[in-house]
């Protein structure tokens, strides 16, 4: 390698013609490198949901592809072009994932991935560039045929369980771990602690700590290291009949000096704009808004009733996430020390109220700390219990055997 004296000595020997022609060389010869380079599949990463099953192929540079099925047996047949080798992959991988094999064959000009399935699946697939965490990755998605109970339920199978529930006199909470599978969050900056991670922890905490208390139950939307989509995380909601509904995050900014904990409800915009998809698309009209089958009702009607759930509901969140602040005050500290609003998809839900907690900035060293630790994480799970409670004693859902905290 020339020095950088040599190289300079050169560059004016050439003159500003010659010169002007090196660098044009010099840039093709590099650009030309680029292109030749072998394009790769480095790796495989899976991940298994009740619904579906998601496959990340991570590749060395951006590529074409092709995905068709076959029956008999049921396969999948992904083409790669101009791609030329692939890294070995852990068939452990493909445990619970409905693939029982997973096989590589020289195409054309590129080579052929075949998934062998152990039974028939809905396939999607898309592209994605590169983010802080990943390169390029090729993202399958392969969607049960036969949907699972717990992802969505017609509306007489919804209100059988409405009714099963009020029955049985259970305050019901859905607890909804954000993010998941390939979808790490955010991610911290000192130890490198993952959102997904925290929030799961911090979840199955409170889910424990709900399950506890006479005449509650809660679950997870989701049960594992898998994304759930966020219009099905309320779906998943509704179909269980959820009293309330608590999305949990932690936020990240650019200032890592930012830290403190949030709560927000559903902005007025978003209530909105749910409410003429809501009136907009047929299939809504079918399922039930507070008990209510809008189905057989006049647009004005269905109008009026769906804005009276909407309203109440947004009253309700308001007063949820009063009760959340006001006990998370007692355990960390808060950047918002009042209700936030925001148009999150997961908080639309017309019937249900619904809010989304940000835990703390896992960007914030001395935040990222705290939310990696356990004892932190249960008191954080703690002061969430506590702000449902209070929630649900002023809702006709006190128990004796409650201790109520005073806000």
């Amino acid at each position: 390698m020339p020095s950088a004296k040599k190289a300079k000595t050169y560059c004016k020997s050439l003159g500003p013609n010659k010169l002007v022609t090196w660098l044009l060389i010099t840039l093709i010869c590099c650009y030309s490198h680029c292109l030749l380079a072998e394009k790769k599949v480095e790796g495989l990463r899976i991940w298994s949901a009740p619904e579906n099953t998601r496959l990340v192929f991570d590749l060395s540079h951006p590529v074409k592809y092709k995905l068709f099925t076959l029956e008999n047996p049921h396969r999948i047949v992904i083409d790669l072009n101009d791609v030329k080798s692939q890294t070995k992959f852990d068939k452990n991988l493909l445990r619970n994932s409905g693939i029982s094999n997973l096989r590589f064959g020289v195409h054309d000009k590129g080579i052929r991935l075949v998934l062998d399935l152990q039974e028939k699946v809905k396939p999607s697939s898309f592209l994605l560039g590169p983010n802080q965490t990943y390169g390029h990755r090729l993202v399958v998605d392969l969607a049960l045929t036969k949907t699972p109970l717990t992802t969505t339920l017609p509306a007489a199978s919804l209100k059988k369980r409405v009714e099963s529930k009020a029955h049985a006199g259970q305050f019901i909470v859905a607890i909804d771990p954000g993010h998941g599978g390939d979808d790490s969050g955010a991610i911290g900056r000192h130890h490198h602690l993952k959102e997904k991670d925290v929030v799961f922890a911090v979840s199955k905490k409170l889910q424990t700590l709900v399950n506890a208390q006479p005449g509650m139950k809660a679950f997870l939307v989701r049960t594992g290291d898998y994304y759930v989509g966020l219009r099905n995380r309320m779906e998943l909601a509704r179909a269980q009949g959820a009293d309330l509904f608590i999305s949990v995050h932690a936020d990240s900014f650019n200032d890592p000096r930012v830290s403190g904990a949030s709560v927000f409800v559903l902005s007025e915009k978003g209530a909105s704009n749910e409410a003429a998809r809501w009136l907009a698309e047929k299939e809504n009209r079918a399922d039930l808004i507070g008990g209510v089958k809008l189905e057989d009702k006049g647009d004005l009607l269905a109008s009026v009733l769906l804005d009276l759930s909407q309203t109440a509901s947004q009253n309700a969140s308001h007063e949820l996430a009063n009760h959340l602040i006001a006990n998370l005050s007692k355990v960390t500290d808060l950047h918002h020390k009042t209700v936030q609003r925001a148009g999150f998809l997961v908080l639309k839900s017309p019937d249900i109220p619904s809010v989304l907690v940000e835990l703390g900035f896992i960007s914030n060293k001395q935040g990222e700390k705290k939310l990696q630790a356990k004892t932190h994480q249960q008191a954080l799970a703690s002061a969430l219990l506590s702000g449902i409670k209070a929630y649900a004693a002023k809702h006709g859902r006190q128990s004796q055997e409650w201790t109520i905290a005073k806000n």
